[in-house]
């Protein structure tokens, strides 16, 4: 018991120096799939319930094999004597035709094991979106904290400036407390960023599947891998989305389903043999055996196995109007997030030329108001331009960054996508 516990608290122990070591450390977007792939607790259910599925299938194919039992007993009766009871032996039946019944069993539970398996792909999945939005996001977060940052020294340099021409009679007050509220701005966005980041942080510490918080930085860029600027084929594409092979794989089993219900009708032909032996002291000696057949037909349960059948041809048109419904949903889904990738990437580009223009009058304007050439109300016009363009080109990089995160789980991708 005690080599039990400290081997747990040494096993405890180096759990929590890797964590503290990835969190000392940036984490790279590989490092955090595998974080995500060995702790995430919706993976590790859904492959619970593919484990759960195949022992179902064991247990549905148990009955091809004979089910023995042994037996030990013993009684006493009192009239006017004791009497002792002893007996022990062992039965066994073996089912020898059920008209198809657990044969049809087995192939749905085969496919209720597909069924698990494309739902684990389908989680893998959607884990994969969620980390990837709380990396980006994480990302983001960083680098406009960077922004604002350089925001806050333009704006107090700015201060300066205005505060000289101030008290030199060449500025008015209305420039000198907006130069002064710009600031407040400025210093609070750093503030909020903060905040921001720390939200991210944990964010991206659940998608990893961490069962404590630790503040985390990541390392990456804002390059788009997975361009896909040639209009794909949406439907070959639906073909390998696992929620929708899920729904193929529940389908069939629903069809097995009815195949195993009318199998009902048919007689249940069994054989049994068993042996005993009694006697009133142990060890008994009296020996005895039999051996048999059993036939069974149904012949009225009040419309019970006509009803089933019934309620599973209901359940397998379910399942295929589900599967029709998901196949229309899938096809829509990849159509919108492709277009949806392709207007943010163009975004990207056009925020860019945007930034460009703004860095560059922004330089000019600031010489142009040192030497008096333009008044501080265009001059402040240009400089929050600035501000703004900056902010729009990190929001354009990172929303293009999300869309094709979306794109990627639109195709079906699981964590075992990397790019």
């Amino acid at each position: 018991m005690k080599k039990f516990i400290i081997f747990s608290i040494l096993a405890l122990s180096v759990c929590f120096l890797q964590h503290k070591a990835l969190a000392d450390d940036a984490l790279a977007w590989g490092d955090c799939l595998r974080e995500a792939k060995k702790n995430h607790p919706d993976l590790i259910s859904a492959e619970e319930k593919v484990k759960q599925e195949k022992e179902a299938k064991v247990i549905t194919g148990s009955i091809f094999y004979p089910q023995v039992d042994g037996s030990l007993d013993w009684s006493q009766t009192k009239t006017t004597t004791k009497r002792d009871s002893y007996s022990f032996g062992m039965t066994g039946t073996q089912l020898i035709y059920n008209g198809s019944k657990t044969s049809n069993d087995l192939k749905a539970a085969s496919e209720n094991i597909k069924a698990a398996q494309h739902n684990y792909r389908f989680t893998s999945s959607e884990v994969r979106l969620r980390l990837r939005s709380a990396f980006i996001n994480l990302l983001k977060a960083q680098k406009l904290l960077g922004i604002t940052e350089e925001i806050v020294k333009i704006r107090r340099d700015n201060l300066i400036l205005i505060t000289l021409r101030y008290e030199a009679g060449i500025e008015h007050k209305g420039a000198l407390l907006t130069a002064d509220a710009n600031l407040s701005q400025a210093e609070f966005e750093v503030t909020q960023s903060g905040r921001d980041l720390e939200v991210n942080q944990r964010e991206l510490v659940k998608e990893m599947g961490w069962t404590e918080f630790s503040p985390v930085r990541v390392e990456g860029d804002f390059k788009i891998s997975d361009t896909a600027r040639e209009k794909p084929d949406f439907e070959a594409l639906s073909k390998n989305n696992p929620s929708l092979e899920k729904l193929n794989a529940e389908t069939a089993a629903a069809s097995f389903g009815i195949k195993s219900k009318e199998a009902d009708f048919f007689p249940k032909l069994s054989a049994s043999a068993g042996t005993d032996r009694t006697g009133n002291h142990w060890v008994p000696r009296d020996d005895q055996w039999d051996i048999g057949l059993g036939l069974s037909v149904p012949i009225f349960e009040g419309g019970l196995r006509k009803a089933e059948i019934k309620k599973a041809k209901s359940l397998f048109n379910q399942a295929q109007a589900d599967e029709r419904s998901k196949k229309d949903s899938v096809l829509l889904a990849l159509e919108q997030s492709w277009a949806s990738f392709q207007d943010d990437i163009d975004m990207v580009d056009v925020q860019k030329k945007f930034l460009n223009a703004a860095i560059e009058r922004a330089k000019i304007a600031e010489g142009q108001y040192s030497l008096g050439l333009i008044q501080f109300d265009s001059w402040t016009i240009i400089e929050d331009s600035l501000v703004k363009a900056k902010k729009a080109f990190l929001d354009a990089q990172a929303n293009a960054l999300l869309a094709e995160a979306n794109w990627i789980e639109a195709k079906g991708e699981t964590l075992e996508y990397v790019d």
